[in-house]
């Protein structure tokens, strides 16, 4: 299949058609259509179990669809079920910055050391570029003072920061966010959002799993609401939050909104 393609102007960062995946008999994600334009900023919300996270993970390769096309960032990342060679998924894994809401870093690593470790071996930074690289990155997450630190004394919220400067180190045109706060103890959220906000106005673009709906109300271009391993809907957050047309919208704010 073909593997790379330009992006032209106007053209979506991502366009997703026909997505399938499942696991034996379980229907995971069923015929999703869908598009991101650059520096667009969407949050994708709805019930747990309805297919989020496994959406989000199809469009960097961590999950192989059985159905369907996902192309992101001039590469065919998915065609019909057969997924980019290895080779290809590494460097477009380069260019798609993935967090997760378990942090991830390496434990006996610094913090310096996890923010500099993919430049220097995937991207061929010197050792003096990625540390350079890296502090400009620490002080715009708010972690200049913890370059040093090491993961196991830092808070949930700096863990997650960090993650975030480690994922921006690779220079990606889009970020993937899974769940990103839903680790952090309530006082600790705030200070991931502040980043992921400051993300969004600086034009990154970038695709959010999340229960945060003030978030999703504030910073996003487009909300999409899914349910069954398909979208629901999907509109701007004013629309979403003020008058959604499905019924299954409904309910599911109705109840979550109730509870903050």
């Amino acid at each position: 299949m073909t593997t790379t393609q330009t992006l032209q102007p106007g053209q979506p960062i991502v366009r997703i058609r026909g997505l399938g995946k499942r696991y034996g008999d379980h229907v995971v994600l069923k015929g999703i259509d869908f598009e991101v334009q650059p520096s667009q900023v969407v949050v994708v919300i709805g019930p747990s179990g309805s297919g989020k996270s496994t959406f989000l993970r199809c469009c960097n390769g961590l999950e192989q669809p059985e159905e369907g096309t996902v192309e992101i960032v001039g590469h065919t990342l998915v065609h019909n079920g057969a997924m980019l060679p290895e080779r290809g998924l590494n460097a477009l894994r380069t260019e798609v910055g993935m967090v997760f809401q378990s942090f991830n870093l390496f434990p006996h690593l610094s913090v310096l050391g996890n923010v500099t470790l993919g430049p220097r071996l995937l991207r061929g930074l010197s050792a003096a570029q990625a540390e350079a690289q890296a502090r400009e990155l620490l002080q715009k997450v708010g972690l200049s003072a913890k370059a040093d630190a090491m993961p196991a004394s830092l808070s949930g919220g700096q863990k997650q920061r960090v993650a975030i400067a480690r994922a921006l180190a690779m220079n990606p045109k889009v970020m993937l966010f899974d769940e990103p706060t839903s680790a952090l103890d309530p006082e600790l959220v705030g200070e991931v959002l502040q980043v992921m906000k400051l993300l969004a106005s600086e034009g990154m673009t970038m695709m959010v799993v999340t229960h945060e709906m003030g978030f999703a109300r504030e910073v996003a271009d487009l909300v999409v609401v899914m349910d069954g391993g398909g979208i629901v809907e999907s509109g701007d957050p004013a629309t979403i939050f003020t008058a959604p047309r499905q019924e299954r919208t409904r309910h599911f704010l109705q109840a979550v909104l109730s509870r903050t």
